[in-house]
């Protein structure tokens, strides 16, 4: 029997079009870690209410990717599903839902994205106050954190375990945590626990607005992650979807080249897009990967690929094949 189903099933099947871009976009990023290579993946959309943690996880673990980018809904959003998975509801008729439908999800507290309702009380609440007390504590003692690091905190605390609904081993943000790996979080205000920090701060619990720490320095934390990486390791990209999560950290290259005059920093040596953006006037989420040769964040050389399908279908198979599974 094989050891390798998936990777077997896909291989012989998979052979032209995105499918094709597929396995081809796997192959080169095995390739590019077997070549001492790192990787940062960047996850827009939902994704973690997809549940990509099913599989994000495990690549954390086997150390195949280094630096993750998100945006603060997908920081977030692994932890609401930690603590509150059995409160979640599925919605699979959300297509058919009349406006009067919505409003009656929304008088039970239960946002839905897509397919898929998340409880105020069980999820967003309960990460609510185990933040407002880490928020206050650093606040009332001069220290500053970045959004991540707030929630590893937590984790490591464990004040939440009596609220853990799935096995650890299927939340990304515990991997990540294990592994102390770094996270950039860039526009964290747009997110449910961005706002919850701003009301905190308008309500006065919180009296620096700046105990969470901001994007700008999280690109100079990216930027001195980036200098020193490169100098042993090329730096590939993988990007899930598009919108800040891949657009504000791919830009470090650039602006290291030409807003630090830095001319001995490398471009990203590997680039893998998935996107269901169809190639479009002006959008970062549709623009093509040659279009990023323009502004100095690839070269003509670097490895290319964009796989145009769901993400939430082919990240999981993408990871299968270069898991070897």
């Amino acid at each position: 029997m094989s050891t390798t189903p998936i990777s077997d099933f896909l291989r012989h099947n998979f052979r032209h079009f995105n499918a094709a871009a597929l396995i081809d976009a796997s192959d080169a990023y095995v390739q590019h870690l077997a070549n001492n290579g790192k990787m940062m993946i960047t996850l827009a959309g939902a994704m973690s209410t997809a549940e990509l943690g099913l599989s994000l996880a495990e690549m954390i673990r086997q150390d195949k990717v280094q630096i993750i980018s998100c945006t603060g809904a997908n920081l977030e959003e692994d932890l609401f599903n930690l603590v509150a998975h059995d409160y979640y509801e599925r919605v699979p008729h959300y297509r058919d839902l009349t406006p009067d439908d919505e409003a009656a999800l929304l008088a039970r507290h239960m946002n839905r994205v897509t397919d898929t309702c998340i409880p105020e009380e069980e999820a967003m609440r309960r990460l609510e106050r185990a933040l407002v007390d880490e928020w206050t504590a650093a606040d009332a003692a001069g220290e500053r954190y970045f959004p991540h690091e707030f929630l590893y905190r937590i984790l490591r605390k464990g004040v939440l375990e009596e609220f853990f609904q799935i096995d650890i081993k299927d939340s990304w943000m515990y991997a990540a945590m294990e592994k102390n790996l770094p996270i950039i979080v860039p526009g964290w205000e747009d997110s449910t626990t961005g706002n919850m920090f701003a009301a905190h701060v308008m309500q006065g619990e919180v009296k620096n607005v700046h105990t969470v720490r901001t994007g700008i320095e999280y690109m100079t934390y990216l930027a001195d992650w980036y200098i020193e990486t490169s100098k042993t390791h090329s730096i590939g990209f993988y990007q899930i979807g598009g919108g800040i999560a891949g657009d504000f950290p791919i830009c470090v290259v650039p602006m290291l080249h030409q807003d630090m005059q830095m001319g001995n920093v490398p471009v990203w040596g590997y680039f893998c897009q998935i996107s269901d953006s169809t190639t479009s006037y002006g959008s970062y989420s549709g623009a093509v990967p040659n279009e990023k040769i323009t502004w100095g964040k690839l070269e003509p050389t670097t490895p290319k690929f964009i796989v145009e399908s769901d993400a939430s279908i082919v990240a999981p198979l993408m990871f299968a094949l270069i898991l070897g599974q």
